[in-house]
């Protein structure tokens, strides 16, 4: 029997489909919906949520489809879903209003209630239909909230009104001064009181749960501890590596982590799986190996990329979004394991299986297991009689037969929206793996992500859509869209040294300056100047799941400034620095994508060009050199023979800079001023 539909029906965001059969009277956020909402002079009930949300699937299920429930909530509200990942304007406004509501608590679903002015007056996250977990019901906070409109309107705008002048001016700070190399040391130090020096990761008290992976910091942490005098801050991310490696929050069958763990120890998964994480923790994990060259990190990376490779790409060349927690119904079903099936999947090798992935006497998680990878393989071998090759080959027919069971079961499903922002995270992840781990299979699909961006999600003015899915790109893009692709294009350019990468990143990067840049404050805003007016318009350098986008767009003003010889673009870095001075001051390891920039500004990075054929030995061997190098304090560009004029076109630099006697030659500059070129043979 064919069930109705309401407006969500024509949307492409898998998380608003969900919702197209729910008996409320859902709009998709657009002008019809706000129109509505002041010519009925009703409040709006703003749900925002994301495909991969346990949460959100429970309150569908339990108040979105319940009749009774969604005919208060369409005869007394205008009811409005967004997607979060189309529109992280909107969550990140109403989010920090849910956070000071809810004395900084907040999350997903995020239910909050506006005027027809959109101010909010009253929010939360999760509501049951009826109060329990002492929570109030959903039901009643229809009732009363209601009432509060009908009987005290005034109290409800004033409320509003208020909250919106809290948000406007805790984005409001003046510039300071830039900070500089006396912050980096101390930021160790802020670390280290919140590292949990037992089980790793970084929380606030240091065994706090749940426990998230802290991307950007831990690249700060781990690019300068390399340099550091106190080697404390290596030493901690890698304490957090193992521990996130070896738990249940990694899967140690497919791939990839999911989004967060439940516990202290890194065992329970909240088992979604995001293309944000996976592309940040592949680079960080290549990072520590580029570190230490341990091979755990470079395993973990490279089985990273394979997961994505596999499972979240796009005939085209676009990596999807996420997959969902729960199948059938229930969170973790696809992951997890009894100890009875496992015997069976692995037959003969099912003693070392049992030993290798933590079975116990005891499960994990609603009694089934969460397989983890903490006992080493000598230990096992001891314990089942083995030699240690015999043991890592059981392993691996293990974990393949265990893969295999695992595909027929009933997937989670697949966000398969692609996303600009979250792409350009995950093509600089294959950019830099490339170099770093030679692998050319990386680079093709560098390349590939790359064209589709450049050819799928480009705008006719020169921007780029927020979101695909099948045939459709649409939404405007955000900051985030536009640094972190030009981020990926940076990066493959490195990896391709092809003038047209960065000749796109150049031109994005002039779209941001365009519509982006806070002429007033420095830095940038998170929405550009053609988005629509909102309460807020947000400039943040503190992070969350994703690195700053302000941070980002900065470094990226750094590297371009330098690649091009243009000191306007480098002053915008440190105008970005000195825009976010007190959020730097007060909070500096919750913005570390700035921290990131401070490092890269205070090494005084070179520019380097080396001039020479492509195929000569001497040139391919330094390219290879300042491609590895790490902490990557430099900019680089090849100018091949005879074409210093062509690449002169994109990098000004370029120009004149050829090789000596037909020798080829190395030109290292600093803002401008060149040493005498070093021959390369």
């Amino acid at each position: 029997m064919k069930r109705e539909t309401n407006r969500l029906a024509g949307e492409t965001s898998p998380y608003l489909l969900q919702h197209q059969h729910n008996p409320v009277d859902w709009y998709p956020w657009g002008p019809e919906a706000l129109a509505r909402a002041k010519e009925e002079d009703k409040p709006i009930f703003l749900s925002i949520g994301y495909s991969a949300c346990h949460w959100c699937h429970v309150m569908e299920r339990e108040s979105f489809e319940d009749p009774e429930i969604a005919a208060l909530m369409n005869r007394w509200f205008v009811c409005v879903k967004v997607d979060r990942e189309e529109r992280p304007d909107l969550d990140e406004i109403y989010m920090a209003a849910v956070q000071r509501l809810n004395d900084g608590s907040g999350g997903w679903p995020m239910s909050v209630f506006l005027t027809p002015e959109l101010e909010p007056f009253f929010g939360g996250t999760y509501f049951p239909p009826r109060a329990r977990y002492g929570r109030p019901g959903f039901e009643d906070v229809l009732k009363r909230l209601h009432t509060v409109w009908i009987d005290h309107r005034e109290e409800v705008e004033r409320v509003g009104a208020q909250l919106v002048g809290a948000l406007r001016a805790a984005g409001s700070a003046k510039p300071g001064e830039a900070p500089g190399a006396d912050l980096l040391g101390d930021t160790v130090t802020e670390a280290r009181q919140r590292f949990d020096s037992v089980h790793g990761g970084f929380a606030y008290p240091p065994g706090y749960a749940p426990k998230f992976p802290r991307c950007s910091e831990m690249v700060y942490l781990l690019r300068h501890g390399a340099t550091a005098p106190d080697p404390g801050a290596v030493a901690m991310v890698e304490k957090t590596l193992v521990e996130m490696a070896e738990g249940g929050i990694y899967d140690q069958i497919g791939g990839g982590f999911a989004r967060y763990a439940v516990d202290r120890e890194w065992t329970v998964p909240h088992f979604e799986k995001m293309l944000y994480d996976n592309s940040q923790l592949a680079s960080l994990y290549m990072e520590a190996w580029q570190a230490t060259h341990k091979p755990l990190y470079r395993r973990v990376s490279e089985e990273i990329l394979a997961y994505v490779t596999r499972e979240m790409t796009s005939p085209e060349g676009g990596f999807y979004s996420a997959t969902d927690a729960d199948s059938e119904g229930e969170e973790g079903k696809f992951f997890v394991w009894s100890a009875e099936e496992l015997n069976e999947v692995c037959g003969e090798d099912a003693a070392v299986a049992r030993a290798a992935y933590g079975i116990g006497p005891h499960p994990d998680f609603e009694g089934h297991h969460v397989l983890t990878r903490r006992v080493p393989l000598e230990r096992i071998a001891e314990k089942t009689g083995d030699s240690i090759e015999a043991v890592e080959a059981a392993l691996v027919r293990c974990r393949a037969a265990l893969y295999a069971r695992r595909e027929t079961r009933v997937h989670p499903l697949l966000d398969d929206k692609i996303l600009s922002s979250w792409n350009g995270l995950m093509l600089s992840a294959f950019a830099r793996a490339a170099v770093v781990f030679e692998r050319p299979d990386y680079l093709e699909t560098a390349r590939r992500n790359a064209t589709f961006l450049l050819e799928k999600m480009r705008r006719e003015d020169g921007g780029l859509f927020r979101t695909r899915r099948g045939e459709r790109s649409h939404l405007d893009g955000y900051l985030e869209d536009h640094a972190f692709v030009t981020q990926g294009l940076l990066d493959l350019f490195e990896a391709d040294a092809d003038l047209r990468w960065a000749g796109a990143a150049l031109e994005l990067h002039a779209f941001v300056e365009e519509h982006f840049a806070d002429e007033e404050r420095g830095g940038y805003f998170s929405v550009s100047d053609e988005h629509e007016a909102l309460p807020v318009r947000t400039s943040s350098a503190q992070e969350s799941s994703l690195p700053s986008d302000v941070g980002v767009a900065g470094m990226n003003a750094a590297r371009l400034g330098l690649l091009t010889g243009n000191p306007e673009l480098v002053e915008r870095a440190r105008a970005t620095l000195r825009r976010h001075a007190t959020d730097l001051a007060n909070w500096p390891t919750a913005c570390s994508q700035l921290l990131v920039l401070i490092d890269f500004l205070e090494g005084e990075p070179p520019e380097v060009f080396v001039a020479g054929e492509p195929g000569d030995e001497a040139v391919r061997a330094e390219l290879g050199r300042l491609r590895r190098q790490w902490p990557p304090r430099r900019v680089f560009a090849l100018i091949p023979s005879g074409t210093d004029e062509e690449v002169a076109g994109v990098l000004p630099p370029a120009k004149g800079k050829t090789p000596r006697d037909g020798v080829p030659a190395v030109y290292v500059c600093h803002e401008g001023v060149c040493e005498a070129p070093a021959l390369l043979r």
